[in-house]
């Protein structure tokens, strides 16, 4: 089959990058498959981080043609025609936030007029966890113009029906991210890191205001006199900062963190995930997290909050913890229980059994399945 990928991918940073090169590589070991990224994602007013570009020598330079301007009405037309010239079977976009909308669903268009490409989307999300008026009407623009689409959680999956009732859709859970090597064992890591703490947990990831750090910062505050804990927050700020460090002084709470709050190369994050014993996704709403599949990767127990597709990843009191959302008692509980009842090597046993449910090999078998059903 000839596929074409139209989606934020390398040589621009970030999960979903990280996840379009290895459905690239799974892909093309029987397909055709080529491509197509942004030179222009995001205008730079409206990102909030430092740098859209991958840094490291270590990082997969898998091939694209940077062509893509999410903002170019005209640039939209051009790609189209490209597409509907090169006539490919199946057009494949990761779908995130309705920003891309516009610029999706024109492209789209233009490419099925040659009556032979099929288009799937791959649901990260249907409504926006920060959303704002229009979504629903940017999305379903774009959603009109889609043949396939495959979520990656119950929960997008019934806001998708619920947006569209009769999407042709298949529930596929995320695959693990295995791009950023393997593990190193837990001393090492820590030395790299320059920690010297036992009792270390981890929160991962961009720091925006739904992903709930300020309600496991309060569970650190209340567990600071009851077991010795340190925080690792690896993660660049998408969130008021100030605000975050004002809260830390207020539980002061400084000599129980390790901050790292610039950008993860990919060829630093195996030291944050082997160094952990566990992680913490304190969410206060979520669809999935590509999180949790790092963990898995590595290995590690992940305490989550049970928000959208969480709880179909980790399992309850078999390789993580579920609980109540913004409850900092609730976790704080629950970290201490991880501890005092030593379950970091009883939940890594049962993770291993887990893992060959998330392979990259069985996520692209299902959207193979849904296009030629």
């Amino acid at each position: 089959m000839k596929i074409t990928i139209l989606s934020t991918a390398y040589p621009l940073r970030g999960g979903i990058s990280h996840f379009i090169g290895l459905l690239f590589n799974e892909l093309r070991k029987e397909h055709d498959v080529n491509i197509i990224t942004f030179k222009r994602q995001y205008p730079s007013i409206l990102f909030p981080g430092k740098s859209q570009i991958e840094s490291g020598d270590t990082v997969e330079k898998i091939p694209t043609s940077v062509l893509v301007d999410s903002i170019n009405p005209l640039n939209w037309i051009r790609i189209g025609l490209k597409i509907k010239k090169e006539s490919p079977d199946l057009l494949i976009y990761k779908y995130w936030m309705p920003f891309f909308a516009p610029c999706f669903g024109t492209i789209s268009r233009i490419a099925k007029q040659n009556k032979k490409t099929k288009v799937l989307v791959i649901c990260d999300n249907v409504i926006p966890h920060e959303g704002k008026p229009g979504d629903k009407i940017l999305t379903k623009f774009f959603f009109r113009a889609v043949n396939f689409f495959v979520v990656l959680s119950k929960k997008v999956q019934q806001d998708l029906i619920n947006l569209m009732p009769n999407a042709r859709n298949k529930f596929l859970s995320h695959p693990i991210y295995s791009i950023f090597g393997d593990s190193v064992d837990k001393a090492t890591a820590k030395k790299h890191l320059q920690i010297k703490d036992d009792n270390t947990i981890l929160f991962f990831g961009f720091i925006r205001d739904y992903k709930g750090l300020d309600v496991l910062l309060e569970a650190i505050a209340l567990l600071k006199n009851k077991i010795e804990l340190k925080l690792i927050v690896a993660g660049e700020f998408y969130s008021n900062e100030e605000k975050y460090k004002k809260l830390i002084e207020t539980l002061d709470i400084q000599d129980k963190l390790f901050l790292f709050t610039d950008f993860i190369p990919t060829s630093e994050v195996k030291y944050y995930f082997s160094a952990c014993d566990a992680v913490i996704l304190p969410y206060k709403d979520a669809t999935q997290s590509g999180i949790v599949q790092i963990a898995m990767n590595f290995k590690k127990p992940v305490i989550a909050a049970n928000v959208g597709g969480l709880s179909e990843v980790v399992k309850n009191n078999e390789t993580g913890f579920i609980l109540e959302k913004e409850n900092p008692q609730i976790l704080a509980e629950a970290i201490l229980k991880f501890y005092s009842e030593n379950k970091e090597k009883e939940f890594i046993e049962n993770i291993e059994k887990e893992i060959e449910k998330y392979s990259w090999k069985r996520f692209v078998n299902g959207i193979m399945e849904l296009v030629n059903s």
